[in-house]
């Protein structure tokens, strides 16, 4: 059986924990004993916080320039990760070497930050380089306790695994063919040797690290997975596995045992963390499954995310949302189509980086509705001003950010009449107005924004009209 393991930051989280991962994963190769041959590769995450924090410290030295600071920091991070290795590997030889790589990477890392602080200028490629670092450190820290309980690991970067991208820092693309050198560099060394791959980074063909997009070291393990035609990919998350609902505000949410490939993207498209959104998109051409594993409860047979939909009475399967997020109503002038002004404005938002959410459109008034993560607004209102030339395309907009947006998702949408009439029946009966609606043409998801304040209230009245908790 051939088998991508990924495990994310929580799982990762200290010296403790990655002792209990290297455990699992040998007490998975050695079931059945020698009649079944396990091909594992494993992919991690970095330790817990670890990339929010070499985000932040970067951010900080270019603008403040203090050497002394990026030393500090630079310090504080080995002190972490030689901590978490002692804790986690009990061979002293092994120990030595895992904490002597740690210490030279971290003195690469110096250099690059040092370089920051007198350049007063921190560029996307030497943001991607600093947060690199936390799946680089964390690899070695794994394949060593691994190695001291007596598995042949040996850890590699994403690039050495053959992740070849272009150079969309911070959200790198594959180049095209890149499944045949990820085969090759990863095949020959399954079965006697377990590889250890650090996610979310790639390289350029020239050889600079890239990254995947936050949460990418899920979409790390699956094209691998494709790659190297894994029989199942395994994500090891610190929950039972997809839930109806985020168990933190549904208190009956319950797992899905079975979700197809298109209802998972819909659901990480809109905000469901459990999953990096372009993650299914490497398996599905290949139909190779994910399960989503509780690493509290291994046994557990998780969520299994295959690619037909499940047969079911349930139209809608569960309910995620997206807080921190803001509205905006764009009217036309009316001296330009519809089609000119939504082109136009597109073109200025994705040229700013702006990703957008939702979109909802009403022809007759000329107006167009976008919801867009909170953080992005100023660069968004920055944008939309900049095509404004002598108001010939915008006569007006409004922003709100006192807003939520809201998905129900299930195939058993798709030709069913009178979902719609019941996802906003169950809102009107708690009182909530809905700002905003939109629905793709595949049914599968029914998109909405009500104000912050009702966002749990209707994503409890939702949950129970379709009995998700049952």
């Amino acid at each position: 059986m051939r088998v991508v393991m990924k495990f994310g930051g929580g799982a990762v989280a200290n010296g403790e924990k990655i002792k209990t991962v290297a455990n699992l994963i040998k007490r998975f190769k050695e079931e059945g004993g020698t009649e079944e041959r396990k091909e594992i590769v494993v992919v991690t995450s970095a330790l817990s916080t670890v990339t929010d924090t070499l985000l932040e410290n970067a951010n900080r030295v270019a603008t403040e320039g203090k050497v002394e600071n990026a030393k500090e920091f630079v310090e504080e991070l080995r002190k972490k990760h030689e901590l978490a290795a002692s804790e986690a590997i009990d061979n002293v030889h092994v120990l030595k070497e895992v904490k002597s790589e740690v210490k030279e990477r971290l003195a690469e890392m110096e250099k690059a930050l040092t370089g920051i602080c007198f350049l007063g200028e921190l560029t996307s490629r030497s943001l991607d380089y600093i947060g690199s670092f936390g799946e680089r450190l964390a690899a070695p820290i794994l394949a060593g306790t691994m190695q001291s309980i007596g598995i042949d690991a040996v850890h590699l970067t994403g690039g050495d695994a053959g992740i070849i991208t272009n150079e969309d820092y911070g959200n790198a693309q594959l180049i095209w063919g890149v499944e045949r050198e990820i085969k090759e560099r990863i095949t020959p060394l399954l079965g006697d040797k377990i590889p250890v791959v650090s996610g979310f980074t790639g390289q350029t063909k020239k050889g600079t690290i890239t990254t995947l997009g936050r949460g990418g070291s899920d979409y790390t393990a699956t094209i691998i997975g494709t790659a190297i035609d894994a029989d199942e990919i395994w994500l090891w998350k610190e929950t039972e596995g997809i839930m109806s609902a985020d168990p933190k505000m549904i208190k009956n949410a319950r797992k899905i045992p079975y979700i197809s490939y298109m209802e998972a993207m819909e659901l990480s498209y809109f905000g469901a963390s459990v999953l990096h959104p372009r993650a299914i998109e490497p398996v599905m051409k290949k139909k190779i499954p994910i399960r989503v594993k509780n690493l509290f409860n291994p046994e557990d047979a998780g969520t299994l995310i295959g690619e037909e939909p499940e047969k079911t009475k349930k139209a809608a399967k569960a309910i995620t949302l997206i807080q921190n997020t803001s509205i905006i109503n764009i009217a036309g002038t009316g001296v330009r189509s519809i089609s000119d002004v939504a082109a136009r404005i597109f073109s200025v938002l994705a040229a700013g980086n702006v990703d957008i959410i939702m979109i909802s459109q009403g022809s007759s008034e000329r107006t167009i509705s976008i919801v867009i993560d909170s953080s992005q607004l100023e660069r968004a209102i920055g944008a939309l001003q900049s095509i404004n030339s002598g108001g010939t395309v915008i006569r007006d907009y409004t922003s709100n950010s006192n807003v939520c947006a809201m998905g129900v998702v299930g195939a058993g949408m798709a030709g069913t009449p009178g979902v719609a009439g019941k996802v906003f029946s169950a809102l009107g009966k708690k009182g909530i107005s809905v700002i905003m609606i939109s629905q793709g043409s595949s049914e599968f998801n029914i998109s909405f924004v009500v104000k912050k304040e009702d966002a749990h209230k209707a994503a409890q009245a939702i949950h129970d009209v379709f009995e998700m908790g049952t």
